[in-house]
């Protein structure tokens, strides 16, 4: 019976990621879910078992993934247009991750590493300059940062104190109205 259960299921999955007339939700949700929470579950479980192999395999796929998505910022509105785009996404993020593919490793060896280091020192050099363009903005601005962030505080202060003063009227409302005899009286009818 399970495994009648697990085909249909498995089935239906199957079918509805890859029904071209379909919505692109359940492609681009098992993108998400393929590409940024398993990684993250699998590079959380390579950090807590120290295994450097698996460390290393995360670190690549993490470089692919996110070379992949820079190139996806400025391509997606462009080509999500063109049919199946999510599914050829899908198909490439499984890929990067496969052990018997490996995907990730390939990419970086073959095309991600040679680029870097073709152009590591003009990267260090605009990376070096946007780092201390942030920092002059923040000094700069120090003031207005600081005024946003004793606001968010308080509101998410007075949200809190709100939240709980909801859950504890609803509390001492649910506790007196369960104890106090004049509330029951009050809710019985005269007899």
């Amino acid at each position: 019976m399970a495994l009648l259960a697990s085909n249909i299921t498995g089935e239906v999955g199957l079918r509805l990621l890859l029904c071209p007339l379909g919505s692109n939700v359940v492609t681009r949700t098992a993108c998400c879910t393929v590409g940024i929470a398993l990684p993250v579950y699998s590079t959380f479980k390579a950090i807590e078992s120290k295994d450097e192999n698996a460390q290393h395999r995360c670190l690549l796929y993490w470089a692919a993934y996110g070379s992949f998505s820079l190139v996806e910022v400025f391509t997606d509105k462009l080509i999500s247009w063109c049919p199946m785009y999510y599914h050829l996404k899908f198909a490439f993020l499984v890929w990067l991750q496969l052990p018997s593919t490996s995907g990730a490793k390939q990419l970086y060896a073959n095309h991600l590493r040679p680029f870097l280091l073709r152009h590591q020192a003009r990267v260090d050099q605009v990376l070096g300059f946007a780092y201390c363009e942030v920092i002059k903005f923040v000094s700069s601005y120090q003031a207005e940062i600081q005024f946003v962030r004793s606001m968010v505080v308080k509101i998410s202060g007075s949200a809190d104190k709100m939240l709980r003063g909801d859950a504890e009227s609803d509390r001492s409302q649910q506790h007196s109205s369960t104890e106090d005899p004049a509330v029951l009286s009050d809710a019985e009818p005269d007899h």
